[in-house]
């Protein structure tokens, strides 16, 4: 089984006139896998995988393998057919991934009954660990810590990608120890890994993503006054990245530093012009 600790990328997807750019994601993988991180989330929120083809998914999993230089690759997991995500998963055991991330079945709103067997079936079809992805605020629905500590029991389900926004949760689920805890609220990531959590999903990370790592290397060494002062200068970062729904504001950054085209498919649209301008402040101010 998989470690999953340490700062994950979970990838933006670039597009250039409508089309995926893949040689620009193939560029932003290289430089990444140079930069001290554990691995990269393919297909998560951020990619867009909503927007994307069939086709377009599994090229995009096959340019960030590529390009991942050996290290770990998640490939993102969503939808309410449970029939039709064990059959991707099943799909998905013959690519040399670390795991599957996969978030609970959203607008039907199942019972937890319903989301113990969702996520049993799909960690049955699974040959690769698996990580939950606890986000109500996108499937509508909660895992509540009962759920979790059933599902632990699955000898597959090995992590969590916890942005349910409850710290009490957070807590029990590092104290019962069986699941790692990957901190997907990046403004809550400081505080996840001094409880204990195993890393983060950052999205942020895209931005001066050397600093995240030397921030969670820090913290697992003890070496608190330090990594604070890195953490206080992150934070306005962060912000920016999510004062608009992800990953306009990144991309908007991103595009700043020449790495992509400021471009996302509808219905999400580019950062305001307010935020592009407030994204170019703080790269100057954060920049050594």
């Amino acid at each position: 089984m998989s470690s999953f600790s340490g700062i994950w990328i979970p990838l933006v997807t670039p597009f250039n006139a409508g089309s995926v750019d893949f040689n620009a994601l193939d560029a932003l993988v290289r430089r990444y896998a140079r930069t001290g991180i554990s691995g990269f989330v393919a297909l998560g929120t951020t990619g867009e995988p909503a927007a994307l083809n069939e086709h377009e998914q599994d090229k995009v999993l096959a340019t960030v393998l590529s390009a991942a230089n050996g290290l770990p690759v998640v490939v993102g997991v969503s939808g309410n057919h449970t029939a039709q995500l064990c059959e991707r998963v099943a799909a998905l055991n013959t690519q040399p991934i670390a795991g599957v991330l996969v978030s609970a079945p959203y607008y039907i709103k199942p019972s937890q009954a319903g989301i113990i067997a969702h996520f049993t079936a799909i960690a049955d079809a699974s040959r690769v660990p698996v990580i939950l992805y606890d986000i109500p605020g996108r499937t509508g629905v909660r895992l509540e810590l009962t759920t979790l500590l059933e599902l632990a029991a699955h000898e597959r389900i090995v992590a969590i990608k916890d942005c349910g926004g409850s710290p009490e949760k957070t807590r029990s689920l590092i104290l019962d120890g069986r699941l790692q805890v990957l901190c997907g609220e990046d403004l809550d990531l400081f505080n996840v890994l001094c409880e204990g959590g195993s890393g983060a999903i950052a999205a942020s990370a895209h931005l001066f993503t050397e600093r995240f790592v030397a921030l969670a290397r820090l913290l697992g060494e003890g070496k608190l006054t330090d990594a604070r002062t890195i953490w206080h200068a992150l934070v306005p970062v962060i912000q920016a990245t999510f004062a608009e729904p992800n990953p306009a504001p990144l991309k908007a950054a991103l595009a700043q530093l020449g790495s992509i085209r400021n471009e996302l498919r509808a219905p999400m649209t580019p950062a305001s012009r307010g935020l592009e301008i407030e994204l170019q402040k703080l790269g100057r101010v954060n920049t050594p």
